[in-house]
């Protein structure tokens, strides 16, 4: 069966210039997010898994499909006593990378969705336990303030602007992407 998101075919966006649409193609299906949010905090195995999570065994099992197939998790194999071999999913260092990702949806969430009793987690410094967020870095290691990031338009930008060109129009209509969301330098 083609996975799908918002109506759209998972390898269609794998195949779109943007790489949102692209990133979407792999980390946009429902539990992925969350299986990451597990595998950051130590879980390897498939029972961990659903039992942090509760999530169905078919879902949990194309979750790490894909998550393995695209490089985000590896299998490693490994065999208790008495049992069948099982494997282990480990992050790879693109499935790392994801750390500062998982971060920001954590961070925003926790400004606009708050949760009565606070945050869940922290992240923090290992060395001085100071907390950290995440923000915009410039190439000189300083911090950018997001009013004063633009996203400028490169010649790879898709003719067709997002998000058409990956969604349907009825699953994201237009007016809800403002052009100025996505202003232009000249």
């Amino acid at each position: 069966m083609q996975s799908t998101i918002g109506g759209v075919a998972t390898s269609k966006m794998l195949e779109s210039s943007c790489s949102i649409a692209r990133s979407l193609g792999v980390l946009g299906e429902r539990w992925t997010f969350l299986v990451l949010r597990e595998a950051f905090t130590g879980t390897t195995r498939f029972a961990q898994f659903r039992e942090a999570l509760g999530v169905a065994p078919d879902v949990l099992a194309a979750r790490l499909t894909t998550l393995v197939d695209h490089g985000v998790l590896v299998r490693e194999p490994y065999q208790e006593a008495g049992s069948r071999p099982r494997d282990e999913y480990r992050l790879t260092e693109a499935g790392r990378a994801l750390q500062v990702t998982l971060g920001a949806l954590q961070q925003w969430g926790d400004r606009y969705l708050p949760w009565p009793a606070g945050p869940t987690a922290e992240r923090r410094t290992h060395d001085t336990g100071r907390p950290v967020h995440v923000g915009f870095i410039d190439d000189l290691g300083h911090e950018v303030a997001p009013d004063n990031v633009d996203t400028v338009r490169t010649a790879a930008f898709p003719a067709k602007a997002l998000p058409t060109e990956a969604f349907p129009t009825e699953a994201f209509p237009t007016e809800a992407f403002p052009t100025e969301a996505f202003p232009t330098k000249a």
